[in-house]
């Protein structure tokens, strides 16, 4: 699968005291190009829960290089990392639109898990389509 890239203008309220976009945020940032991605894909997470998958954040991982303030309009980078069994890795980076220097860079790591007794399971055959396109 390729990548996509999404547009996102900062607002105030994901700041913090020094005028800078909260660590934090950058996980809900991460969280809608992830939906997007999928949606790139023709194959949207609603659609992943009612075959009956979830996708949980088993581990996240992030590397802050320089700060986004508010109303920067960024450019988020997103893509699939790496897929081994029941475990997916999504990647982002984060820049300023138009810029080239590096502000965010990081990854989620996911595990596909029944909706029934969210225990492991095996990819959904549609998602596993999607990322070899």
């Amino acid at each position: 699968m390729k990548s996509i890239t999404l547009e996102y203008r900062v607002p105030y309220a994901d700041t913090d005291m020094m005028g800078v976009v909260y660590y934090a945020n950058y996980l809900t940032i991460f969280e809608r190009a992830r939906n997007e991605l999928m949606r790139a894909g023709n194959y949207t997470y609603k659609e992943c829960e009612a075959e009956g998958f979830m996708l949980p954040v088993i581990h996240a991982e992030l590397d802050y290089r320089s700060p986004a303030k508010y109303d920067d309009l960024l450019e988020v980078k997103c893509y699939v990392k790496a897929q081994k069994g029941v475990r997916l890795e999504i990647a982002c980076e984060v820049r300023r639109k138009g810029e080239d220097e590096l502000l965010v860079s990081g990854f989620t790591r996911h595990a596909f898990v029944s909706t029934k007794d969210f225990r492991p399971c095996a990819p959904p055959a549609r998602f596993m389509e999607m990322i070899k396109e």
